[in-house]
């Protein structure tokens, strides 16, 4: 299977969070399955750090280590992904998610997500 991680998937997985089922826990460890991180949620972070309501210890860099560590494979931003943007519903504005929505709908990925919003879109998703 491929996975893609939403944001706060890897920021559960840094905290070791209870959030993440057993199952969940057993899909990001499986060595069979393909996961990866979208530069898109390195650059929500990114954003987030410079605000006051969010704070994340070690910054950007613990957000790359914690990928790297747990052998994340890092996506950029291609062209492809954007050609889904403008025809996806209106369900929510958030840029972030709907880049991630896009990237999985073009590598024909599992998008691992809590957020109730991107389940009502025609997404492969597992929570």
């Amino acid at each position: 299977m491929k996975i893609l991680l939403d944001t706060h998937v890897i920021l559960w997985i840094a905290e070791n969070s209870p959030k993440l089922s057993e199952e969940l826990r057993n899909i990001i460890s499986d060595k069979n399955n393909i996961k990866c991180v979208s530069i898109v949620s390195a650059w929500e972070i990114a954003i987030k750090l410079g605000r006051e309501d969010f704070s994340f210890d070690g910054g950007i860099n613990e957000f790359f280590r914690i990928i790297k560590y747990n052998k994340l494979r890092m996506l950029p931003i291609r062209g492809e992904y954007l050609r889904h943007i403008p025809d996806l519903p209106k369900i929510h504005k958030d840029p972030f998610d709907r880049m991630l929505i896009a990237t999985a709908l073009t590598e024909d990925m599992t998008l691992m997500t809590v957020d109730e919003n991107i389940h009502k879109y025609d997404v492969k998703w597992v929570w």
